[in-house]
């Protein structure tokens, strides 16, 4: 984990709610895709979580939705302001299980941490398969940004306003070697009695530090708690246990 000030380079929106915000400081604690780091906002006790879309040497791209306080407040931030932001936090997704065809898939703002896993598995020279779902064609982004990498893109919406009509487990049947997911619980427990393989679910919990000293995410796994901020937010879907999920 490290703690630096990051300078707002870009903050534009890509739907009606949904928000792009890139930053340029110290990247060199995020190690993984599917990390996230924590900002800290004037007249807010708690800092915001939000999961790293992208990052190179200097820069890191978030996308968040605007859902609350916090990030009412981030979407009305300037290019040049100073935030000071945790970095590195979360396991990340390790990319040694995914085999020949990983099948990754997201559900709004799960999304996001996707993108930079995509970009590293077909660099290591992996058939990439990104299966995202939105409630409406205009709640979707980013899809020609997972085609630019070279992955194989399937959108599915709620209505049918774009892509195929329904939900993503409806279209899982195809060829993969291993599955990568993030999203809303109720996806990734739709996701995980249909899954096939081994895979790796990227948990949204409420967080009080972000850094595992205050205990308030922890879940019960089949070796025991774990908290979703430190030892997560991603589980092998192994270790799951979802009746004692929140």
């Amino acid at each position: 984990m490290n703690q630096s000030i990051f300078t707002i380079t870009e903050n534009v929106p890509l739907t009606s709610s949904v928000m792009r915000m890139k930053l340029s400081g110290d990247t060199s604690a995020i190690t993984r895709p599917g990390q996230f780091i924590n900002i800290l906002i004037d007249g807010l006790f708690l800092r915001r979580p939000i999961s790293v879309c992208d990052y190179c040497d200097e820069d890191i791209t978030i996308i968040y939705k605007i859902v609350g306080k916090g990030t009412e407040k981030m979407s009305k931030m300037q290019v040049g302001q100073k935030l000071d932001v945790l970095t590195g936090l979360g396991n990340g997704y390790d990319t040694s299980f995914s085999g020949d065809r990983p099948l990754l898939i997201g559900g709004g703002v799960g999304v996001p941490p996707l993108y930079n896993l995509a970009k590293v598995l077909i660099a290591q020279g992996k058939q990439v398969t990104v299966l995202v779902g939105f409630s409406h064609g205009s709640d979707a982004f980013y899809i020609d940004e997972f085609k630019a990498l070279g992955a194989n893109v399937i959108v599915a919406t709620s209505d049918g306003s774009m892509g195929v009509k329904g939900r993503v487990t409806s279209y899982m049947d195809i060829d993969y070697s291993y599955i990568y997911i993030c999203g809303p619980e109720s996806m990734l427990r739709s996701v995980h009695e249909k899954c096939v393989t081994g895979g790796q679910f990227s948990f949204e919990e409420r967080m009080g530090c972000g850094f595992g000293a205050c205990m308030g995410c922890s879940c019960k796994t089949i070796t025991g708690y774990k908290r979703i901020c430190k030892d997560g937010p991603v589980l092998y879907k192994e270790e799951i246990l979802w009746q004692t999920q929140k």
